[in-house]
């Protein structure tokens, strides 16, 4: 997408926030489920969706995007626009990749994330925990990974239980956290993995329901 068809999409948002009735009262706050909807919705385009899907799909969430900003905008304490947010976001990936905008070398993915999370410590020097920054709201699956991950990190593992026969909900918990420390070891994503098992089992319902 060109710069002026970005600029085109923020004055679009522009003018339906200032002249639509429904658009004017929307916060932040009364975005969030469709900023959840949006995104899901692109990741099904991107796991078995057509390229048409993904590139409607993106611009559905590109929307959110813009929406939030010009919310932002009307801010009376704290305003920012869609134009901060972007020199944000450039100033932030050209500090995180010092192997492409600068004299630092990565010739390995695994290098490459030294350097990202070099900058990003630097960014985030005032947090206390490797669990700052980690979003409650993630789906419980993909949050499990990611707190697995991190607990890593500091020497924290994972409980180690039966996958078989748990005798109470706690110890389903354990064996469900046991199958997210596995995905991880194995460089699986849990999440999908789920999403990609209950397509299938979507398809054998409708199968059945049309037999």
């Amino acid at each position: 997408m060109t710069d002026d068809a970005l600029r085109q999409a923020a004055d679009t948002m522009r003018t339906v926030r200032a002249r639509c009735a429904w658009t004017r009262t929307i916060d932040h706050r009364d975005l969030v489920p469709y900023l959840v909807e949006e995104s899901a919705e692109v990741i099904d385009a991107v796991e078995s969706g057509t390229r048409a899907d993904l590139r409607e799909e993106l611009g559905d969430l590109l929307w959110q995007v813009l929406f939030h900003a010009e919310i932002a905008a009307g801010d009376p304490d704290d305003p920012f626009d869609i134009d901060d947010v972007a020199r944000g976001l450039t100033e932030k990936m050209v500090r995180r990749h010092p192997h492409v905008f600068a004299d630092a070398v990565a010739s390995t993915p695994e290098e490459v994330l030294v350097h990202w999370n070099a900058a990003k410590a630097a960014e985030k020097h005032d947090r206390t925990s490797v669990l700052d920054g980690v979003s409650e709201h993630m789906p419980a699956l993909a949050l499990a990974q990611k707190v697995v991950g991190k607990a890593a990190q500091v020497g924290v593992s994972a409980p180690h239980h039966r996958l078989a026969d748990p005798a109470s909900e706690s110890e389903l918990g354990d064996a469900l956290l046991a199958l997210v420390q596995l995905a991880r070891e194995h460089g699986w994503d849990a999440e999908r993995a789920l999403r990609e098992r209950l397509r299938t089992l979507r398809a054998e319902v409708r199968a059945a329901e049309g037999a």
